[in-house]
């Protein structure tokens, strides 16, 4: 299921017409540093990996739709940050990974 969601949000990116092609190059870097981060925590903390997933599913779709809803953007930023939460000693790369696209999505929202 795991890579299915990560599939998912890629094809999602691709698609999406409501970003630029720098920033669809961008974002889709950060997705394949974030599948091979996620898929490492799969092995230990599988709910969470898929908590991390979901998440960043939800931030994408919520960045990328044409009428966006700054409400929802925030509220699915914040589930994004915190399911990485914890996680900065044991997986510092997966966290970074996961504030870059934070970011990111954020300044798609704007």
């Amino acid at each position: 299921m795991l890579p299915e969601t990560l599939s998912k949000i890629e094809q999602r990116v691709r698609n999406a017409d409501s970003i630029t092609p720098q920033q669809r190059t961008e974002l889709l870097a950060l997705l394949a540093t974030l599948k091979v981060e996620v898929s490492q925590l799969s092995d230990t903390h599988h709910d969470e990996a898929q908590s991390i997933a979901g998440f960043t599913a939800v931030s994408a779709h919520e960045a990328t739709r044409d009428a966006r809803n700054p409400e929802l953007m925030q509220l699915s930023l914040q589930g994004l940050s915190h399911s990485a939460g914890g996680f900065e000693k044991s997986h510092p790369r997966l966290v970074e990974v996961v504030n870059s696209i934070a970011t990111m999505l954020a300044n798609l929202g704007i």
